[in-house]
């Protein structure tokens, strides 16, 4: 195993998990270590309602994303969404569609098939779903989540070229499991700019892809039992932070998220309704 371990370090890969839980420097161009988002805010009005309670709560929401997609909202709905975030300073990620489940084959409903459901099938829906990103850039879309390898390389060439905006951010989704540093990092060299991972994971593991990519990492602090559950419950430990969409490190109890003291941080959030979805991102560790 040693020459193993060797020759993954001459790679730029850490030889084991990160068992000892390195603090990262990595940060936003901001000097920050994470970001909130809140998932699964499904159309204008429940986006109104997201910034209705952060403001109860005196919280700073920096990304909605959305699960639907691009294709099931009309036009003005897109745009009232992107009108009531930009009031608010807030990303906008939607996810593109057709996927797989649009489509005539029965694998992607099957038990053993359904993690294929949102990923592309032939050509004619990789082209569909450019469509669909070229239509939510049109209405001054500037985030899409993705779920298709594929996909992410294609936008990344389009960028490129100049085809697609170069300031699009494309968010990768958790169902396009990457669950090691070297997975992650062919997600980033194909464009990727922000990539969820599985809640899952041990803090080992976590960080070894903290220290093999530079992008934001995506966490769910709290997401749906069918995705394997996670604690919604933040509390201050040490000064670093795996959380959300999150730049730094791992000073996490299990089950819990561990967030850095800082002036300018409230930490009021409270525990959400079962199943509900929380924040998420992890830093640039």
């Amino acid at each position: 195993m040693k020459q193993t371990r060797k020759f993954l370090e001459s790679l730029g890969f850490p030889p084991t998990d990160g068992y000892d839980l390195p603090t990262s420097a990595k940060r936003f161009p901001d000097g920050a270590q994470y970001r909130f988002e809140i998932p699964s805010v499904e159309g204008p009005r429940c986006l109104q309602t997201v910034i209705d309670e952060a403001k109860k709560h005196k919280l700073t929401i920096h990304r909605i994303s959305q699960g639907s997609g691009i294709l099931l909202q009309t036009d003005e709905e897109i745009k009232e969404m992107l009108r009531i975030a930009k009031d608010q300073q807030m990303e906008v990620s939607l996810f593109v569609g057709p996927r797989a489940t649009w489509d005539i084959g029965a694998q992607p409903l099957t038990p053993a098939g359904k993690n294929i459901g949102l990923g592309l099938r032939g050509m004619d829906q990789v082209v569909y779903a450019i469509e669909d990103i070229k239509r939510g850039c049109d209405l001054g879309l500037r985030g899409i989540l993705v779920a298709d390898l594929g996909l992410l390389w294609l936008v990344n060439e389009m960028k490129k070229a100049g085809k697609l905006p170069a300031n699009l951010v494309v968010k990768v989704s958790v169902q396009l499991s990457a669950t090691n540093p070297i997975a992650v990092k062919i997600l980033e060299d194909f464009g990727a700019g922000t990539f969820n991972v599985s809640s899952d994971q041990p803090l080992p593991l976590l960080a070894s892809i903290r220290q093999a990519v530079s992008i934001p990492l995506d966490f769910y602090v709290e997401s749906p039992d069918n995705f394997g559950g996670s604690s919604g419950t933040l509390r201050s430990r040490n000064s670093s932070a795996f959380s959300l969409r999150s730049m730094s490190s791992w000073a996490c109890a299990t089950r819990r998220i561990s967030i850095p003291a800082a002036p300018t941080l409230k930490q009021r959030l409270s525990p959400s309704p079962k199943n509900a979805c929380g924040a998420r991102r992890l830093p640039l560790t």
